[in-house]
């Protein structure tokens, strides 16, 4: 157990950590060169294709020091992203240390202080790695620094690399087994094993990962289900190799796979403990939190027939996504769907496009809201985040909304313009800290429903992409929240409806009606789509008739024949009017969710 280390790689969003995961495995012989690619650990499309780690992956590797000892490092890759935190935290309780990659051109960012803290959280040890130390912008000195003013870490301990070059990587792995520490845990003790993830497998089921804090797990034997309370027998266990390696058992200390038999996700959940049916231990694993979702959107099939297919692929996709939660929802105008909630609009736009290539499900999707609490002038309170069941506008007495800490670290020379952002997105109480020469932090308390739509692509925008944005949840706070009603040829649209606060409700459906005027194609009938809150219309567009040449057949001839025709049609318009129904096609409801921008 001394020669084993179970570690991670935590940094910020693009500051190496795929490619230092890649290089380590290199080193280690984990990969033939002919079967080497670039984001090795990144196992997904999507991951290669927008060059970000969506799900943390987890490989053993062995490695023979310098002083001829071999040892077995079990790296876990996580992701960067705000948005998908809840994969690191996973990661982090299934490690006794970690990597802290920062930036030699960037520095110490938001999310590497944020990643500091839950690995403080979890009492691990931390080495830092400055990367990217090739570019010629690279500053390793201030870096240093940084290290020591802003994460409190050894700045000496730090080591320069460069991943991409290959440069230091044999001194990370020295500092790996020199100073992060070996796991603790008895084997002959009763069987105590964390599930930190798990994905489906169409021929064996469910694949779970597993740390084994205790004990030890063998083909055969009879585990339990902590949580749930369902037992099954252990098919395989192994190690995980870029591919499945089985082996014996699985002893106190390890991390690797484990095939049980499970067939569905309600059999399961990650973070469970896995215990021995027989010789059970006596407490779960403590310290798992379940992710609690931030941004709630409506998710219908294109075709309700496909309403089963979206069901049985959200159930597989959850199994590997954690921090995925769906409920049942229906609309009357997109039939029966499902109420997700996501981390984020990042983790959103993921799991629709998951969705998309890995099931081949065409979506539709309402606009993302937040959870808003809500009082009534009877005393009841209850939450909504689904604006179908806003309570009537006579009845609320007061409505809280959710408000975060939003840490904003920019080159001083984009200050102005961030302060400027922020008054924009009704931020409150904002304050700057000078972290170093020619950087700051704005730290601002702002709305959660505001930062939800494009807070951060203006950020990157209005900075250049040296801007870096983190939040973290902090209370509700009472706000003018109205709900926005889209009506198209005077009939309310319930996909469509909105809760916006009340400076920004004219605006939202203003943007609303013109992207619509825009999508729904011309009927031969005038057809309004307006925005209104209550009985009171407070937007409009218009889409024109199409119309008809009824007289291009007349060649000549006395006037009164056109008259006629054209009075018949009048007639025929004003008749369409009244009965006519507006067909509003998909594209529209994914059309209202842009940006003016775009």
């Amino acid at each position: 157990m001394d020669h084993i280390r179970n570690f991670c790689i935590i940094a910020h969003i693009d500051h190496g950590k795929s490619t230092l995961a890649d290089r380590l495995i290199q080193r280690c012989g984990g990969v033939e060169d002919r079967a080497f690619h670039n984001q090795l650990l990144d196992s997904m499309d999507i991951e290669q294709e927008r060059g970000i780690t969506i799900k943390s992956n987890t490989i053993t590797l062995s490695y023979t020091s310098r002083d001829g000892k071999v040892w077995q490092l079990n790296l876990i890759d996580t992701p960067g992203h705000v948005d998908f935190s809840h994969e690191v935290r996973r990661s982090l309780m299934s490690c006794e240390g970690a990597l802290m990659v920062v930036d030699a051109t960037q520095g110490v960012e938001a999310q590497t202080v944020a990643n500091l803290y839950l690995a403080m959280e979890y009492d691990l040890r931390l080495l830092p790695v400055i990367n990217k130390i090739d570019l010629p912008a690279a500053d390793v000195e201030k870096v240093r620094e940084e290290i020591d003013a802003d994460l409190g870490l050894d700045p000496f301990e730090a080591i320069p690399i460069s991943a991409k070059d290959g440069i230091g990587i044999d001194e990370v792995l020295e500092g790996i087994v020199e100073h992060l520490p070996p796991p603790e845990g008895d084997p002959a003790a009763p069987l105590k094993a964390l599930v930190f993830d798990a994905y489906y497998d169409r021929y064996r089921g469910v694949v779970l990962i597993c740390r084994i804090k205790q004990g030890t797990m063998v083909a055969g034997q009879r585990l339990r289900f902590m949580h749930r309370g369902t037992e099954h027998v252990v098919d395989e266990v192994g190690l995980l190799q870029l591919e499945r390696k089985p082996t014996k058992a699985l002893r106190a200390g390890e991390v690797g796979y484990v095939i049980a038999g499970v067939k569905t996700i309600r059999d399961m959940e990650v973070g469970d403990t896995l215990t021995d049916a027989a010789r059970p231990t006596d407490a779960p694993i403590p310290g798992y939190k379940p992710a609690k979702p931030v941004v709630f959107s409506s998710i219908y099939p294109m075709t309700t027939n496909e309403y089963e297919d979206l069901a049985q692929a959200l159930e597989k996709l959850a199994l590997n996504d954690a921090a995925l939660v769906y409920e049942k929802d229906s609309s009357a105008a997109l039939g029966f769907g499902f109420r997700c909630g996501f981390l984020g609009l990042l983790h959103l736009d993921v799991v629709q496009e998951r969705l998309d290539r890995e099931f081949g499900m065409s979506l539709v999707l309402s606009a993302p809201s937040v959870h808003y609490k809500v009082t009534l002038r009877n005393g009841t309170s209850l939450g909504v985040d689904n604006p179908s069941y806003w309570p009537d506008a006579g009845s609320i007495e007061r409505v809280e909304e959710p408000y975060i800490r939003a840490s904003i670290l920019v080159p001083e020379q984009y200050m102005g313009q961030v302060m400027e952002l922020c008054s924009d997105y009704r931020a409150a109480k904002l304050s700057m800290n000078y972290l170093a020469v020619g950087r700051v932090e704005v730290v601002a308390e702002m709305p959660l429903a505001e930062v939800l739509f494009d807070f951060y692509d203006r950020l990157k925008t209005i900075t250049r992409g040296y801007g870096s944005f983190d939040w973290a949840e902090l209370d509700y706070r009472p706000g003018e929240v109205v709900k926005v009603d889209i009506l198209v040829n005077h009939e309310r649209v319930d996909a469509l409806a909105c809760l916006v606060h009340a400076t920004k409700a004219r605006t939202r459906a203003l943007h609303y009606c013109e992207q619509l005027a825009k999508a729904i194609p011309r009927h031969q009938f005038k057809i309004p789509i307006q925005g209104a809150i209550g009985g009171d219309i407070i937007a409009r567009s218009t889409i024109t008739a199409f119309r008809k040449d009824v007289t291009a057949k007349c060649y000549g001839g006395d006037i009164s024949r056109k008259r006629k025709l054209l009075e018949a049609q009048k007639r025929g318009k004003a008749k369409m009017k009244t009965v006519g129904e507006v067909q509003i096609p998909q594209e529209a409801f994914v059309a209202v969710l842009r940006t003016d921008r775009e």
